[in-house]
């Protein structure tokens, strides 16, 4: 009873909760009892933000906060006992001003530190990825020891935008002695919210809707957003989560192979769904002139898989299957008629994509 008592008084900033894991962080948080203050680019229409939380919307604020603009930030903040910090670009096709990708990331996870630390927040959790941690010397299964490599060819301006970010981020709080941790997820998907569809949702809608032909060699290490948006919220509550980062995660799958169980699920796809690769040739020279291969050219057929020891051991977080994940995330696009089926057969292509 204390408990249920201590979090209806909480209140938590979740930012980006627009967002594909900032609305499943918000939602487990107020079904959890917490109040929570949601921050938005753009306040100005709030209904279709609103309406995911239905039930519970009572406990939810939402307020007006730029990652690349100073004011709005403290008062964002202000009250607030914990911040949970989901908002950061993620582009969905090659990124054309890396510069500008990277100081977004940056300047804005500091803009939400330096107001964080003036309010006296009892703890931040940080959205990292493993972006930072799986292209650098490291070798699979990569660990939290691990970092990305910002200097190497391997890494894209995502990558280092992410990398640079948390490196950042735990310089702030190690200065400044802010409680923080970080939450190293794989590739997010799962159940939308809305009919809102995110970067890494919209691979698998890519891939139901047939707009790919053949896939490279290139695997990602798969993570549920509602074991994410879990694990945020145990890292926030969790004592010795200070000072941490956590992957987070299950198995890699190989774009083939996420193919194929989707096919598995949805057989009325499956003629719309690749069933070949690539050869690495075929993508290594795509890459001399197309910027989505270029992104991937140098992690193909590389081992990208994780540890998630430390998360089990200091979270006590397991995540669902693969599959169960794969499959709630197929059924997600096609209830919020995100995915159709084409009249006929899909011709063939010669690219990546088409």
């Amino acid at each position: 009873m204390k408990q249920a008592q201590s979090r209806q008084g909480t209140t938590v900033l979740v930012t980006g909760v627009n967002g594909f894991l900032g609305g499943h962080v918000a939602l487990q948080l107020l079904q959890q009892g917490y109040r929570v203050r949601g921050s938005l680019r753009n306040a100005a229409a709030p209904p279709a933000i609103l309406s995911r939380f239905q039930t519970v919307v009572e406990k939810l604020e939402i307020v007006e906060a730029d990652l690349n603009r100073d004011g709005g930030w403290m008062q964002a903040v202000s009250g607030c006992d914990f911040v949970i910090h989901t908002a950061s670009p993620f582009p969905g096709r090659a990124v054309r001003d890396e510069t500008g990708l990277i100081r977004t990331a940056c300047e804005g996870a500091l803009r939400v530190l330096r107001a964080a630390h003036a309010a006296e927040v009892r703890r931040v959790v940080l959205t990292s990825s493993i972006a930072a941690t799986n292209h650098g010397s490291g070798s699979a299964p990569f660990s939290e020891k691990d970092w990305t490599d910002t200097s190497s060819k391997r890494a894209t301006p995502y990558y280092k935008s992410k990398t640079l970010a948390e490196r950042a981020a735990w310089a702030f709080a190690k200065q400044h002695g802010l409680s923080l941790a970080v939450i190293n997820p794989g590739l997010i998907l799962g159940p939308l919210l809305s009919s809102a569809c995110g970067t890494s949702v919209g691979l698998i809608r890519h891939l139901m809707n047939g707009r790919f032909t053949r896939l490279p060699r290139y695997g990602c290490a798969i993570a549920d957003v509602r074991d994410v948006a879990d694990a945020h919220i145990r890292a926030m509550i969790q004592p010795e989560a200070a000072g941490h980062r956590f992957i987070v995660g299950g198995r890699v799958f190989w774009m083939k192979d996420l193919a194929r169980v989707l096919g598995q699920f949805f057989p009325d796809y499956a003629l719309q769904l690749p069933s070949s690769e690539l050869p690495n040739i075929v993508v290594r020279l795509l890459a001399l002139f197309d910027a989505d291969a270029r992104t991937i050219v140098h992690e193909l057929g590389r081992d990208l898989s994780i540890n998630t020891a430390k998360a089990s051991a200091i979270l006590q977080w397991q995540g669902r299957s693969e599959e169960e994940t794969i499959r709630d995330c197929g059924q997600s696009l096609i209830d919020n008629g995100l995915v159709r089926l084409h009249a006929g057969r899909r011709r063939l292509g010669r690219g990546v994509q088409r």
